[in-house]
């Protein structure tokens, strides 16, 4: 499963490898918890303060007095949405005025929102005026239940994120040299000055399959300030969103922000949480589902009790539902060709033959136009079928099929 904290494609070059650290088990992060477990039990939420056990209506209650909750998750992994739909669920039961926040969309799709927000469009039309497959890319299934959910009870949802070519911006220029349209569409203040956040960035980046933890000093400084900028953005984006829902309420303390977000973004308080606190002075609460067991064998009886505020264990990890072809790109956006730039070890793209440099221009005899189309096709494969590219290799033109296959788990 791909790491949840990456969302910026990194070129990767030849430099110092991070120092592998469990991402779950640091001593950073509430001083009154970082020195302390927190046991993981399958289909249980693990208050990390007092240990206590915990059903989804009893973490609805422990939330009274929180006005936002970020509550992590794994993007391809239906388990983690269903503990998000579960919290906004038990939230609304118990009369809150629920209003979500989405990693999914940035501030500038609003108004795609507020149209599904609206009721009566839809799903495809949903997704094809919102760019749901270019701005976000992850089959739509994943998330298909909490926002049907959201449209029948009234919850409205809000882009909280900023378009990818900002934070890109500020990954390869740095704060001082962005646009003045570029700087306008972050807050003004970020900060990057947490040194414990800078481990956790580094333990989630060494844990990744991908390989992307060997880096440079410079690349992982401009890796950083992009993620510094992402987690300032979403949490001043979720703030004003709540602030404009609640402006005007005869009780605002009923109204209560629910951030969707990748649990890289959560961990510890350090990423949005820590961001948000330069604006928002009202309490805040954290939620991060955990695996007891992943497909390689790989889980937690206890995690570091700073992790989370609430944790909420999950079983053993399967293949993810829907396929994928196991490579990352850059490219298929503002008309610039999609070109491979990893292929991990052992994926179904490696095995057909595909490589870093190769330059996809068709898929399933269709001519690969963007990034949106390839993401939609792939959204209708399963496992078992067959994609069948044409790339060029310098200056070769070749045609290779990926065969969506399940990996055998690791044996232990």
């Amino acid at each position: 499963m791909s790491n949840p904290l990456l969302p910026i494609t990194l070129v990767l070059v030849a430099g110092v490898l991070l120092h592998a650290e469990d991402a779950n088990r640091l001593p950073v992060g509430d001083p009154a918890r970082k020195n302390r477990e927190a046991v993981v039990q399958v289909d249980t939420i693990t208050d990390a303060g007092s240990g206590a056990a915990l059903t989804p209506a009893e973490l609805a209650a422990k939330l009274d007095d929180v006005r936002m909750v970020f509550v992590g998750e794994s993007h391809t992994d239906l388990a983690f949405h269903d503990v998000q739909l579960q919290v906004i669920r038990e939230l609304q039961r118990r009369g809150r005025r629920v209003h979500v926040g989405l990693e999914m969309f940035p501030y500038t799709a609003q108004a795609s929102l507020d149209q599904w927000n609206k009721g009566g469009q839809t799903e495809a039309a949903f997704l094809e005026a919102s760019h749901w497959y270019l701005n976000w890319g992850y089959n739509w299934a994943y998330y298909r239940e909490i926002f049907l959910f959201a449209q029948a009870h009234g919850i409205d949802l809000n882009g909280v994120n900023t378009p990818r070519e900002v934070v890109s911006a500020v990954r390869k220029k740095g704060f001082k040299d962005l646009t003045p349209e570029e700087a306008a569409a972050i807050p003004a203040q970020i900060d990057t000055s947490s040194a414990e956040h800078r481990r956790v960035v580094k333990a989630l980046f060494s844990d990744d399959d991908s390989g992307m933890h060997t880096m440079s000093d410079q690349v992982f400084e401009g890796m950083y300030s992009a993620q510094c900028t992402w987690d300032a953005t979403m949490g001043y984006n979720a703030f004003q969103a709540l602030k404009r829902s609640s402006s005007g309420a005869k009780d605002p303390a009923k109204d209560i922000m629910v951030v969707l977000i990748g649990q890289g973004h959560v961990a510890y308080g350090l990423g949005i949480q820590r961001q948000a606190a330069h604006w928002f002075d009202g309490k805040m609460a954290s939620v991060i589902p955990i695996h007891i067991e992943d497909a390689k064998g790989k889980g937690y009886e206890k995690v570091q009790s700073s992790l989370a505020d609430y944790v909420w264990g999950l079983p053993r990890e399967e293949e993810t539902l829907f396929p994928s072809v196991g490579m990352s790109s850059r490219g298929g956006r503002g008309g610039l060709p999609m070109s491979i730039i990893d292929v991990p070890k052992d994926s179904p793209a490696a095995t057909a033959g595909l490589k870093v440099g190769d330059v996809l221009v068709s898929m399933d005899a269709r001519p690969l136009k963007d990034l949106e189309q390839y993401n939609r096709a792939m959204s209708q494969k399963h496992w078992g079928d067959t994609v069948a590219f044409t790339v060029t290799r310098d200056k070769e033109t070749l045609a290779l099929t990926v065969k969506l296959r399940r990996t055998k788990p690791a044996k232990k």
